[in-house]
């Protein structure tokens, strides 16, 4: 090959790079900007979902690879003695609310949750919703009161 022509192929490697980096700039730049348009919610689902997808556990170090455990058969005590375990964890859901309390409603959604006022406004509104998720219920018992008092109609899951 001559010194000309070695030249040019450089120049093209050199602009080809430019390119593909340019590109994956933008990509990255686009991702960015829609992560930033999501809500509070979405950005939360996303989390977990890359967590998940990453293989990382909530409180420790990368796991090698998510193990289930085989599902026993129908008839075996295990699975009888799991249908009859108490849940623990329950999430807190709004069927319904009494329009004259909505304020007073929105008000006591933002004091257990971390949302901004229109954040909870949007939530109250879109009822039937799942206000809190992964309470016990000492945690829910004073809420659920709350709420009641308030004029809600509200359970738990």
């Amino acid at each position: 090959m001559s010194h000309s022509a070695a030249r040019c192929a450089r120049r093209f490697a050199n602009l080809t790079r430019a390119l593909s980096t340019e590109a994956r700039a933008q990509k990255v730049d686009r991702i960015a900007n829609e992560l930033l348009d999501l809500n509070r919610f979405e950005r939360h689902d996303f989390t977990v979902l890359w967590r998940l997808k990453m293989g990382l556990h909530r409180y420790g170090a990368p796991m090698a690879g998510v193990v289930t455990p085989p599902m026993p058969a129908a008839g075996s005590p295990r699975v009888e003695a799991g249908a009859a375990a108490e849940k623990t964890v329950f999430d807190l859901k709004l069927e319904k609310y009494d329009a004259a309390a909505k304020i007073k409603i929105i008000k006591e959604v933002r004091s257990f949750t971390d949302l901004g006022l229109k954040e909870a406004k949007d939530l109250v509104e879109k009822v039937p919703c799942v206000l809190k998720k992964g309470l016990t219920k000492e945690e829910a018992n004073p809420i659920l009161e709350k709420l009641k008092e308030l004029g809600a109609a509200v359970v738990l899951e």
